[in-house]
């Protein structure tokens, strides 16, 4: 470009470039077209307003513009989607963001799922005073322009090569920052909308403006060197500076061609977007104003102005279904979500409000905004009454005495800094620091000199910061707060933003809803406790049953149940809650963007986990399980019951044979006591469990990867539903071959085999009890000793009558083997039995209290019941006839004799009691049965 208001300054940018860089060239081309992007956004007949995102400058600049021109609409850097949420912001305490949240997902990777975008919106940003100028003066449209949410991820797809790198990544924080983890995470993993976010991609020029600037960070270069000067400016110079500082960004090392194809496609469809608006309206482009980042307004596409090329192509959307809502965000979120550094929100909010009072200017707020003073009449008649609009000038150039004048030095406000002081030392000794009225002086004089050495004549926020952090914070921090935290705090605070109840989904409200009872101010952050005497207030049970499907679905701490809990039929009579739905508001929305109802969202999410592809038999069990716990649910728990089933007939491992085992055991139990009959699916899950684990059995015993907890697991489920299984046509044979064919040469297990055999009748306790005094007997395998223990205790799990044989192989253990060989692997039995049978534990426990006294004086004499003489019981047989002693009981009281024999259809008639009864005489005849059966008690 050549001539018009820019020329002068032009010919400046050459004759510097000459000097500086010997010559012109390159460092000339850049500096000429950083004015040709000025001045062409300048000449755009639609009104370009560059703002940079929650910048009190901006902010302000913003509220004057609209005063003055009063446009008829207003283009907005905004997901064009997110239009319908915008009216909500009234029902709503800022900071809120508006959400875009997809849960399932089509076109797109399903490891993104779930899909989000997140648009922050705080009172000190530029785009909320459009928002509110528009929504509130009639004749007044308000358009999104900005690609919709869909096309977020779509065009991360197709312009990125790491497709889990997000769309605009955000540098690092500060490291030095504190951390804020609650408020920084209310966005979530989030994909954020930057509107109007500034900062250099070219890293050795934000090194070389944070150095020479001698600042720590950005977020205070930008307040020091843009924020302060721009604050007090007019119209044309605040847009004028933003489209050079855009432009220089934008020409000096843009950053990865990939972000960079996206920005331009993003300047193609707004500028799209807005022609077809404009084509379709017959609006006068005089009489709109354009609202976006400064970095786009300073575009070069060919798409650029109301008379550019038509031939960018909107992609239609994705079949993805995309849900939308307001969420709670607060200062660290913001600063988190952009890389800001702590604190700087809260600072550009305390910058606002000084402005506002400093400049007479009046901002724009929306009529009954939440956490905002009602206006008087007087002021609510001025403020619908607008002045007349301003024409438009004629484009000046503002630049030229805008980058020749000296800054403006402001004068020292002792009285502001003094009030600094005093209230961060009161702050200090509120939080344990011994802070006195020294410290006050010294942050005072700090802060002075602070400013000095960085040439500036007012101390700012973060010198301020600075000299608190240097005076009073000493070697360790007393409280929960450094001073850099208790500085932000005061100089604003993190302030935290909440979504009314008006714009709550329906399934928040129905949340809020159903616990009205409990008589809580749930909007309310922080933790409330909620009593619970369902005995005495039966309404309360729905409660309760609400409350136990929030602490399923929300995150830890959003509803932690302090007394009762929820088991398999068990009713509630008493429970005792801590509540934080405020703090935890984000996760109930975001709820009530999968469904209508707290059930339904339940039932999807359990579907969801059962029918996964990674779904494990434990799993679905879990899920058959919460089916009946929290939505008593008899079609669904059978549904998923099926699946069970199915999951297990393709599981070729036994990981998960633990869990399996003890949500099996404890929904027979269930099902034994609060129905009828079994269902069919859990009788078929036992049927084929049974005929599952037998297979694998072998390969258990000798495989690696399994453990011994698993393989006495399955052991566990074989022994306990074994007769349930043969109830149901399962062979017995199944299991004996399964244990003939297993050959474990690890210890562990090959006491858990031992221990199975002896359940199963192949092997004797006695055979048993020499195994083991071999083993201690034999010096190479003491050991190992303890591994063949652990083996033992895991086998309580399938075999619980082996409890007194445990304790016995553990005191043979201590009392046979010296000290130097029992103590270097006692740790070992130690750590063996606190790690894999800890929940065996009462037994051995119960069973020791049993077996060893109970007071210390009979120790001495105690002698082990292994120890002592085993005398089998005799059957003692007379050869004389049998004088049948009980025979004149049962006639002289015939009635529950007879009562069973008309039960069991016998007839018959009494015998005389002198008669001998016939198996008496039977047992006299034939003495062999009763021999052969003292011979089996005495091996036994």
């Amino acid at each position: 470009m050549s001539g018009g208001p820019f020329e002068a300054l032009r010919g400046q940018l050459h004759e510097a470039a000459t000097e500086f860089a010997d010559g012109p060239g390159a460092l000339e081309g850049i500096l000429r077209g950083i004015v040709d992007d000025v001045e062409r956004a300048v000449r755009e007949p639609l009104e370009i307003f560059p703002v940079c995102h929650h910048s009190p400058a901006s902010a302000i600049a913003m509220a004057r513009r609209l005063r003055e021109k009063q446009p008829k609409v207003v283009y907005l850097e905004l997901c064009e989607d997110m239009a319908p949420l915008l009216t909500e912001l009234r029902n709503c305490r800022l900071p809120v963001a508006v959400q875009a949240f997809a849960s399932e997902i089509e076109g797109f990777p399903l490891d993104w799922a779930p899909l989000s975008v997140v648009a922050p919106v705080t009172e000190a940003s530029a785009e909320y005073q459009a928002i509110a100028y528009a929504l509130d003066t009639p004749g007044v449209e308000l358009v999104l322009v900005d690609r919709s949410s869909d096309h977020v991820f779509q065009w991360e797809t197709e312009h990125l090569t790491e497709p889990g790198t997000p769309v605009d990544p955000v540098p690092d924080p500060d490291p030095d920052a504190p951390e804020a983890p609650e408020q920084a995470a209310l966005h979530g993993d989030a994909v954020g909308v930057e509107i109007g976010r500034l900062r250099p991609r070219f890293a050795e020029l934000e090194e070389h403006l944070l150095r020479h600037g001698r600042v720590r960070h950005w977020s205070e270069w930008w307040h020091q060197y843009v924020e302060l000067p721009l604050g007090d400016s007019d119209h044309d110079t605040y847009r004028q500076v933003m489209l050079l500082i855009g432009s220089l960004f934008r020409r000096l090392a843009p950053g990865d061609p990939g972000k960079v194809r996206v920005d331009e496609d993003r300047e193609r469809y707004m500028w799209t977007r807005m022609r077809e608006h404009l084509a379709a309206t017959g609006a006068d482009p005089a009489d709109c104003l354009y609202v976006c980042g400064a970095f786009h307004a300073a575009s070069r596409v060919e798409e650029f102005g109301v008379h550019g090329s038509d031939a960018f192509t909107i992609s239609p959307p994705s079949p993805t279904k995309w849900r939308h809502g307001l969420i709670p965000s607060s200062h660290a979120a913001i600063e988190a979500q952009f890389g800001l550094a702590a604190g700087s929100v809260s600072i550009a909010a305390t910058e606002w409000a000084k402005n506002v009072k400093r400049t007479g200017v009046r901002p724009f707020r929306l009529e009954g905004q939440a956490g905002t003073k009602k206006p008087t009449a007087k002021k609510s008649t001025a403020k619908k009454a607008l002045p007349a609009p301003v024409p438009a000038a004629p484009p000046a150039d503002r630049l030229t005495g805008f980058l020749r004048r000296p800054p403006a030095l402001d004068r020292l406000d002792e009285a502001e800094l003094l009030g600094w002081s005093v209230d961060i030392v009161r702050a200090a000794r509120r939080n344990g620091y011994l802070a006195s009225t020294a410290d006050a002086i010294a942050v005072f004089e700090t802060s002075i000199l602070l400013a000095g050495m960085r040439e500036r004549a007012k101390p700012t926020p973060y010198d301020f910061q600075d000299a608190a952090v240097t005076c009073i914070e000493k070697d360790a921090v007393p409280g929960r707060r450094d001073v850099g935290r208790l500085v932000e705090i005061m100089m604003g605070g993190d302030r935290v933003g909440q979504v009314g109840y008006d714009a709550l989904p329906p399934l928040a409200r129905d949340v809020h809803d159903r616990l009205a009872p409990l008589n809580l101010k749930l909007q309310q952050r922080g933790v409330q406790r909620a009593l619970l005497d369902i005995a005495s207030r039966p309404e309360l049970e729905h409660c309760s049953d609400l409350l136990w499907m929030l602490r399923r679905l929300l995150p830890d701490g959003a509803a932690r149940p302090i007394m009762g809990e929820r088991r398999l039929g068990e009713r509630p009579i008493q429970e005792s809650w801590d509540l934080a739905l405020g703090t935890h508001q984000r996760a109930l929305i975001e709820l009530g963007y999968e469904g209508v109802s707290i059930e339904q969202v339940l039932e999807q999410r359990l579907r969801r986990a059962a029918y996964a592809p990674q779904a494990t038999a434990a799993q679905v069990l879990e899920a058959v399980e919460d089916a009946i716990l929290h939505l008593r649910s008899r079609r669904l728990a059978d549904e998923l019951g099926t699946r069970a089933l199915e999951v297990l007939a393709g599981e070729r491992s036994v990981d998960g044979a633990p869990e399996v085992l003890r949500r099996v055991r404890r929904l027979l139990a269930y099902y034994r006591t609060a129905e009828p009959v079994l269902p069919p699916w859990i009788e078929s899950f036992v049927k084929a469990g049974y005929a599952h684990y037998c297979t694998l059995l072998p390969t258990a015993f000798t495989d690696d990867d399994a453990t011994v907890r698993q393989v006495a697991a399955m052991l566990g489920f074989l022994f306990g539903m074994e007769s349930l299984a043969l109830s149901l046509g399962c062979d017995r044979a199944q299991l004996e071959l399964a244990l003939a064919q297993s050959h474990p040469a690890e210890p562990s297990r090959t006491a858990l085999l031992w221990a199975a055999q002896t359940h199963l009748g192949t092997l004797s306790r006695s055979a048993l009890r020499a195994r083991c005094a071999e083993l201690l007997g034999n010096p190479l395998v003491v050991p190992a000793y303890p591994r063949y223990l652990s083996g033992f205790v895991h086998a309580l799990e399938p075999v619980p009558g082996l409890a007194d044989f445990v304790v016995e192989a553990v005191s043979n253990a201590f009392a046979r083997l010296p000290d130097p060989v029992l103590l270097p692997w006692l740790p070992t039995l130690i750590t063996g039995l606190r790690a894999g049978g800890s929940e065996l534990a009462p037994l051995l426990i119960r069973e020791a209290g049993r077996v060893f006294p109970a007071r210390l004086a009979e120790l001495d004499s105690w002698v082990p019941p292994w120890r002592l003489p085993q005398e089998p019981p005799r059957l003692r047989l007379e050869s004389g006839p049998s004088t049948g002693v009980g025979l004149p009981l049962l006639t002289s009281h015939p009635a529950t004799c007879d009562a069973l024999a008309d039960l069991l259809g016998c007839e018959g008639t009494w015998e005389t009691a002198e008669a001998t009864p016939a198996g008496a005489a039977l047992l006299a005849r034939h003495p062999e049965t009763a021999t052969a059966l003292e011979a089996l008690l005495a091996v036994g």
